[in-house]
């Protein structure tokens, strides 16, 4: 009857060494501390946009989502990754998110008026682009050049029936995608 509660005893306390809270783990890289503080998501992934790894920075704003919660600052990263890597309905929906929980912030109101753009909704990126500017007070070159554009493109997409009329050729790009093409 000792012995057996004696092997239970030195059983449990041969397996507490397997506890991965031990920072010891199988999955772990040699040498791989962890019990040390990790670096903020955010931080990582704006330091992976700047080296152009967007899928990178996705997932690391994501974690930083994960780990710090869903907050404006993480909405409006995972959009601009998005659209960095060309995903501009998702982006389009994350910005909003963004702009949701916080209608004041100005990155996610120029990131979202660069997907409206993009996406060819060009009345609307200009009025979110004038809300950028008046929130920013026309401090930040980049928020008045896409409204500078903004205004241009609205304004040049006014009908001229003098203009000369071209050709036209339909060109697929993707599946179940085409682009109207012409020669002017």
């Amino acid at each position: 009857m000792r012995t057996t509660k004696l092997s239970i005893i030195i059983a449990a306390l041969a397996l507490g060494g397997c506890n991965p809270s031990s920072g010891v783990s199988r999955n772990l890289p040699y040498g791989v501390d962890t019990r040390g503080d990790a670096v903020d998501g955010l931080l990582v992934g704006h330091r992976l946009m700047e080296a152009g790894e967007y899928e990178l920075a996705l997932k690391a704003y994501y974690r930083a989502a994960a780990t710090n919660g869903v907050n404006v600052d993480t909405l409006s990263a995972i959009g601009s990754a998005n659209l960095a890597l060309g995903r501009l309905g998702q982006a389009e929906q994350m910005l909003r998110n963004a702009l949701d929980e916080d209608p004041t912030f100005v990155p996610a109101m120029n990131n979202l008026g660069v997907v409206l753009m993009e996406r060819g909704k060009i009345g609307e990126a200009r009025v979110v682009f004038q809300q950028a500017f008046a929130q920013d007070s026309g401090q930040t070159d980049s928020i008045r050049e896409n409204l500078k554009l903004a205004i241009a493109s609205t304004e040049a997409s006014v009908y001229d029936p003098t203009e000369e009329k071209g050709e036209f050729r339909l060109v697929r790009r993707d599946k179940g995608s085409y682009v109207l093409l012409t020669q002017l």
